[in-house]
């Protein structure tokens, strides 16, 4: 069965006291696939993962919330250490990520209508942004480029440039904290296709949709954050809010970009996401329209 859409990327182990395997499996393609799944559409995951991340109970997760998932084998996978401050967050790098080759996608999933691409560690090769037929949808998770990776060291912002996957996205996301402070949003429209939107996320402060045609800056929309009850736990919280958008997308189609229901059932899903720790907490459909109607 052709997926709603396609999830590529490689799941991190996220080093934890917190946790008795002593880390956490994260990464933008395992929340963004739980998050698609529990929200109701067919999902399909490539998924690279090392030995010990191919044992995560996290999978059981994704697959029981539906989603097909194709383990690729990696000897290196992605591994990090996030500390959490006022200031922000401090990463570590412990190991790198080997790529996830165009090979591992199953034949029949090329026709699917969304993509996300969604790298954690620069593991996704350029010739993936040759797989999505052209009227697909394709987000593209920016931070995962942005990172300059050395094991042992500290995570350094790279210097953002020209993509392919800038270039093939229809939506591109990333942080306010992906990229430098002197970047202008408009030099952005040299770097992507003839219309994508940039999702612009800012925490609790909320973000901005803009849109690019032919290089401009053609309509840009300010979104509040929705309230959480509290915040135990961010990690995710982008990936989520980029999962509620596309899904929003798919199933109430252009209607859902000209009333802004897209960017509020993200910023809605990304608000349930910070709730509670790790992938346990990414939200159902369910929990989705409750937070939307006000009523959790």
């Amino acid at each position: 069965m052709v997926p709603d859409v396609v999830v590529v990327g490689s799941a991190t182990r996220d080093l934890s006291e917190a946790d008795p395997r002593g880390w956490m499996l994260g990464g933008g393609v395992t929340f963004g696939a739980l998050a698609l799944a529990r929200l109701g559409l067919r999902t399909g995951v490539v998924l690279g993962v090392d030995a010990e991340a191919a044992t995560a109970r996290e999978l059981d997760l994704i697959r029981g919330a539906g989603a097909e998932i194709v383990e690729v084998p990696l000897a290196h996978g992605p591994i990090f250490t996030n500390v959490e401050t006022l200031a922000g967050r401090i990463q570590t790098c412990g190991s790198l990520s080997d790529p996830v080759p165009v090979e591992a996608l199953p034949e029949g999933w090329e026709p699917a209508p969304a993509w996300v691409f969604a790298p954690i560690a620069s593991e996704i090769p350029d010739d993936w942004v040759d797989m999505p037929a052209a009227s697909a949808c394709v987000a593209f998770a920016w931070q995962g480029i942005l990172r300059e990776l050395v094991p042992g060291e500290r995570v350094r912002p790279k210097r953002p440039g020209p993509s392919p996957f800038l270039e093939r996205a229809d939506i591109l996301a990333f942080s306010r904290h992906d990229v430098p402070s002197d970047l202008a949003i408009r030099d952005i429209g040299a770097w992507v296709g003839d219309e994508c939107d940039v999702l612009l996320t800012a925490g609790l402060v909320g973000g901005m949709l803009i849109r690019f045609q032919a290089g401009r800056i053609t309509r840009a929309r300010a979104y509040p954050s929705v309230p959480s009850a509290e915040e135990v736990d961010p990690t995710g919280a982008g990936d989520t809010m980029l999962a509620g958008l596309v899904a929003a997308r798919l199933v109430a189609g252009d209607q859902a970009e000209v009333d802004g229901r897209d960017i509020y059932a993200g910023a809605a899903a990304s608000s349930l996401l910070v709730e509670g720790p790790g992938m346990n907490s990414v939200p159902t459909f369910a929990q989705l329209m409750a937070r939307i109607r006000g009523k959790a």
